[in-house]
């Protein structure tokens, strides 16, 4: 071994290993179970490269930071000592895909140091898991380093293996639509700037996808492809270019890649939530997971509106209504848009005049939450913004403290503006204009879930940041949009195509919760066909997406008279919950098929969603997930044997089946079509 090389590997279980204080070249930190290695170089400039069963999915990496009025921390670093520790443990979520969540890493914290006066030290601390790695910047006070600091760079790569082999999805970053886009699939090789998760099938076939966890005070990273199809970090910039500003002694979020050997291990993973911190609110039982139906969809297919008149839809009237509906058939919740005066007009660019605490003159918010109360659904509140965030932090509390009054415990928040153009009035009064992922509105957006907590209300962000894993910090960060949602199927020009629930699952959802909204039972209120904007899905697909989609909340978004006219393909609605015991992806392919299994918190029966994209095809379902021993009956919502999306999306068959772990089911998808499955305990 020469004597400048250090190398380091993860072969005990508890106990820390000091490495000595000496020019370390390489160092090296491995997973659990061996699988995936970490490799830390000092050679020329800071770097790592990431094996996984034996292949290389990064290759040689770069690691650093620039500042404006500083050295950089990149060339000219050398390893001068690491240290790493084991961790294993089991931790609960409040609400979530599973209820106990293990935390099984080896960690290594690697020190630079050059001998430059001033910035002089910095470090890199790996955490590596089963599932995938998490590495994150810790910059100490030092000289040049000990006020505000203005980040100009970060230098951090992910540079993928044979680029031009690697299938990549991914939607574009720093655009109008925020995160609002059609998943595009191409070669890695032809990217641009795009946002994460960005997910990718490898020339070595492992599938991988690079995001980040854990993002507070900081700007959103995108990743932008440069020469030779390096993959490169780029943080969304404050409106004067600089990309974060910072006080001495910071840390940055986890830069994260999963990896699996195939699409459906990527849907099992809890790296992202693990690379977060535990919960700041000491008492979460007033975060309730649930289902609620909503004066909504109808304004989206234009038989009401938003802003006051004779098609308004929030009336006191109306939501009497819905809250009836709400009750007869199980709901939590009615969400009610359009109630405050601020609507009237163009109402995306009524950000200065939205009163969050004025109702218009028909609607009555202590008459409808007394009536939902006396019936058990509570009243879900609506805040939106249109970007003008000042407006609405000098009401914020007010609006939380009005709702509080009324027992309302969640608020849909919204922040519709075109990218880049969110405003803020700055300490001069000036009007300043921000990207909704650069670090001002990274603190916004949780600046107003850390109040709504005060007033134990949840937070269900449209328009929003992307998930990193907060929601296990900040449980009442309920749900979030950040994606094509169902209200594209209404308007979208066009709608959402087969594919989009295939790729979410691999994608956005590999961030966090979304609120996608499912449940249109109406696919042709613009006509049947190819070319009209409405749900392209079987019915069937509709039902399966509530499976396949996690959310604690789920809306039944179509109106109520479209479910009071098929209350048997409703029943599945009424019956599947929103908050689960376990999850298991199946089986999937990204942008094909995906197959997810989950089992009720509380209970004992699971639940099964699967759905294709434009494809007719058939899967074989094993049910070794159920308990052993224990015979279930299978009520099988399933595709007509004539159904397809473009003219017979209707066509379902209800069916019910005596079932165990030992069996396994036949599941035939129509285009675009789907299966949802209640395996109901009968034992």
């Amino acid at each position: 071994m020469k004597k400048n090389l250090l190398v380091l590997t993860t072969l005990f279980a508890s106990a820390y290993l000091y490495a000595p204080n000496l020019l370390a070249k390489t160092v090296k930190v491995s997973s659990p179970n061996n699988k995936i290695t970490v490799s830390i170089s000092d050679e020329n400039t800071p770097s790592y490269r990431v094996s996984f069963n034996g292949n290389q999915v990064i290759d040689t990496s770069l690691l650093g930071l620039r500042f404006q009025q500083s050295a950089d921390l990149a060339e000219g670093f050398t390893i001068a000592s690491s240290k790493q520790k084991t961790a294993d443990s089991t931790w609960q979520l409040p609400w979530g895909e599973r209820k106990n969540v293990r935390d099984n890493h080896h960690e290594l914290i690697v020190n630079f140091t050059t001998n430059r006066k001033t910035s002089n030290q910095f470090s890199v601390r790996f955490r590596v898991f089963n599932d995938g790695i998490g590495f994150r910047y810790e910059v100490p006070k030092q000289p040049g380093l000990d006020g505000d600091i203005a980040i100009t760079d970060e230098l951090t790569e992910f540079n993928i293996p044979h680029a031009e082999k690697a299938t990549a999805w991914w939607i574009p970053a720093r655009g109008w639509n925020r995160y609002e886009y059609i998943y595009e699939t191409t070669p890695l090789s032809e990217i641009d700037h795009v946002h994460t998760p960005l997910t990718m099938k490898l020339a070595s076939g492992e599938h991988i996808s690079i995001h980040e966890a854990a993002l507070v005070d900081y700007a959103g990273m995108t990743i932008q492809k440069g020469r030779h199809n390096k993959l490169k970090a780029d943080l969304t910039p404050w409106y004067d270019g600089i990309l974060v500003r910072k006080t001495a002694n910071f840390t940055s979020p986890w830069r994260t890649i999963q990896m699996s050997k195939n699409a459906a291990g990527l849907l099992n993973s809890d790296l992202i939530l693990n690379l977060n911190e535990p919960s700041k609110l000491t008492d979460t039982s007033w975060i309730e997971p649930g289902k609620y139906v909503g004066i909504w969809w109808g304004m989206h297919v234009g038989e009401t509106t938003w802003g006051s008149g004779e098609q308004h839809g929030a009336t006191t009237e109306e939501t009497k209504r819905y809250m009836d509906f709400a009750a007869k058939h199980g709901f939590d919740g009615v969400l009610v848009e359009g109630w405050n005066i601020g609507w009237d007009g163009d109402w995306y660019d009524n950000g200065d005049v939205f009163n969050f605490t004025q109702s218009y003159d028909d609607f009555d918010i202590k008459a409808v939450t007394e009536h939902g109360l006396a019936k058990g659904v509570r009243l879900v509140g609506h805040h939106e913004t249109s970007g003008n965030v000042t407006n609405y932090r000098h009401q914020m509390a007010d609006a939380f403290e009005l709702y509080q009054q009324h027992g309302v415990r969640q608020v849909k928040t919204g922040y519709v503006a075109d990218g880049g153009k969110i405003k803020r009035i700055d300490e001069h009064g000036i009007a300043r204009f921000e990207w909704h992922d650069g670090q001002f509105m990274v603190n916004e957006y949780l600046d107003n879930i850390k109040l709504a907590a005060k007033y134990q209300i949840s937070i269900n962000t449209h328009e929003p940041i992307k998930d990193t894993g907060l929601r296990r910090t900040y449980p009442n960060w309920i749900s979030r949009e950040g994606a094509r949602g169902q209200e594209y199927n209404a308007w979208g020009s066009p709608p959402n195509p087969p594919s989009h629930a295939a790729i979410l699952p691999f994608t956005r959802m590999l961030a966090g919760p979304m609120d996608f909204t499912p449940g249109t039972f109406n696919m042709a209120f613009k006509g049947l066909g190819a070319n009209t904007d409405r749900p392209q899905t079987t019915l069937a697909k509709q039902l399966a997406l509530y499976v396949v989609i996690f959310s604690p909340i789920q809306m039944a978004s179509d109106l109520p008279r479209h479910y009071e006219a098929n209350l048997p393909a409703f029943q599945f609605i009424k019956d599947v919950p929103t908050d689960w015991q376990e999850s298991k992806a199946i089986d999937g392919e990204i942008g094909e098929y995906v197959v997810i299994a989950r089992q009720e918190r509380h209970g004992k029966d699971w639940y099964v969603g699967a759905l294709t994209n434009e494809n007719a095809r058939t899967i074989d379902l094993p049910l070794n997930f159920l308990e052993q021993g224990k015979r279930y009956q299978a009520q099988i919502y399933r595709d007509g044997d004539n159904a397809n999306w473009v003219d017979n999306p209707y066509e379902i068959i209800i069916e019910n089946k005596s079932v165990s772990a030992n069996d396994s089911l036949t599941l035939a998808l129509a285009t675009s079509g789907g299966t949802a499955i209640r395996f109901k305990a009968l034992d």
